[in-house]
């Protein structure tokens, strides 16, 4: 009705219409928000509840060789001379092109005990990714142990964003259903590389509580604040098949009150009770920290802390460090540097277990697999299992996987557990607050 008076309406009418306008344009712009941030959360809990048929698997179950895990009889009488030697489950991930590294990675961390699932993301192609489980359904010491998979349907994980926390819970959920003996759980990447053996690893931890998760955290923020929490991001890596760059909000949000934010490094060693808890857990902690982490730029590095130290059941199993070296520049730049041949007897006199940022083929790891490890290329590292001929392929014949042959490397990481647990020193560094 008034659409037929030609009146010229007053000028309150005026700010009113653009009062209306101004706010429907924020509660449209709000609203735009809202719905990606859902979409993106949904699709995270989409890809991380993919079911464990995406390893790529013979279709015929085969047991493991008996001689690498012999049936032994219970005895009430004797006294075991060491404790049973745990089992550690490796997500060992890459892009396009990393197959090769990968496998070099797997064979230089592999043992029979352990559980392993490698992980080529969508921007390799499905021949690159066929052709590595073909590799690996070749080697006889991985079909002899069937501890080796594939993932088959793989997906994106950028480091900048919330799909690398996707695709790691994604692998952690496999390794879950695929074996129910392992102890911690560890994922690396093409560029990361083991100081010390198998032997070595699995002896030291045989003789630690099974609870202790191996996380650098702090509750320090500073100039992430700014820079990498208030940010709200869209990560494409968790809904769309191609390839496309992480995009910003114009929008920033407040801080959480709800919860202490923790930031840490991408490598972790977590406990399998600790895995569980975040993926198959009732507390509902984890959830609520994966829909704040959705939208959050380098999120992966913050997430495992702040679950682990918001934790009333967690939060005093934390040791501050991940055990693994990583070299800085001597500027005040947080990127770390690809690790240099100079740089060598620091790294393996840090008593670290892992190195990371190594280039393709750096002469570093050829000395690493001379010295370190005494693996012969394209071989496995030997171990306690191996009874081959060692002036030819010492794992070619095999036993028991349970026997270790620790050298050097466990003194190293030994003395490095040793100092960080030394006096209780470290339950003050423990999850406290800045």
């Amino acid at each position: 009705m008034h659409n037929n008076h030609q009146q010229t309406p007053p000028a309150s009418a005026y700010n009113s219409n653009a009062a209306a306008t101004t706010t429907a344009s924020k509660d449209n712009s709000k609203a735009t928000v809202c719905i990606i941030l859902a979409t993106s959360f949904f699709s995270f809990l989409f890809i991380i509840a993919l079911p464990s048929t995406s390893p790529i698997r013979p279709l015929t179950i085969i047991r493991p060789d008996p001689a690498l895990f012999p049936n032994r009889p219970i005895s009430l009488t004797e006294i075991p001379s060491a404790p049973t030697p745990p089992s550690i489950a490796y997500f060992i991930s890459g892009s396009a092109g990393d197959s090769a590294r990968i496998l070099r990675v797997l064979l230089a961390s592999y043992h029979p005990r352990n559980h392993y699932l490698l992980h080529l993301d969508l921007s390799a192609s499905q021949t690159e990714r066929d052709r590595l489980a073909i590799t690996i359904q070749a080697i006889p010491i991985f079909k002899a142990a069937q501890n080796v998979d594939v993932v088959g349907k793989s997906d994106y994980a950028y480091p900048r964003g919330p799909s690398a926390i996707s695709s790691t819970l994604h692998g952690a959920s496999i390794l879950l259903r695929l074996a129910s003996d392992w102890n911690w759980f560890i994922s690396l990447n093409a560029g990361d590389y083991p100081l010390a053996t198998q032997d070595d690893i699995l002896h030291i931890l045989s003789y630690l509580p099974k609870d202790l998760n191996f996380v650098n955290h702090t509750n320090y923020i500073g100039w992430k604040e700014s820079k990498k929490l208030k940010p709200i991001i869209v990560d494409t890596g968790l809904y769309l098949l191609e390839k496309e760059e992480i995009f910003y909000a114009t929008q920033k949000r407040e801080l959480p009150t709800a919860f202490k934010l923790f930031s840490g490094s991408s490598f972790t060693m977590l406990t399998r009770s600790f895995v569980e808890f975040c993926i198959l857990g009732t507390d509902n902690l984890p959830r609520t920290l994966l829909m704040y982490f959705t939208n959050t730029p380098y999120s992966y590095s913050n997430y495992f802390p702040t679950v682990l130290c918001n934790s009333d059941q967690y939060k005093k199993t934390v040791i501050n460090h991940n055990l693994q070296h990583v070299a800085f520049n001597k500027t005040f730049s947080t990127k770390p540097l690809s690790l240099k041949p100079e740089e060598f007897d620091a790294m393996i006199q840090s008593g670290a277990a892992f190195a990371t940022h190594f280039q393709f083929d750096s002469p570093v790891l050829d000395r690493i697999d001379q010295e370190i490890l005494k693996r012969s290329p394209g071989k496995v590292v030997p171990g306690g299992w191996c009874l081959g001929d060692p002036a030819n392929d010492t794992c070619s014949v095999w036993g028991d996987a349970s026997i270790l042959r620790p050298g050097p490397g466990a003194k190293r990481l030994k003395k490095r557990i040793v100092d960080l647990l030394a006096d209780d020193k470290y339950r003050s560094m423990q999850c406290r607050y800045e």
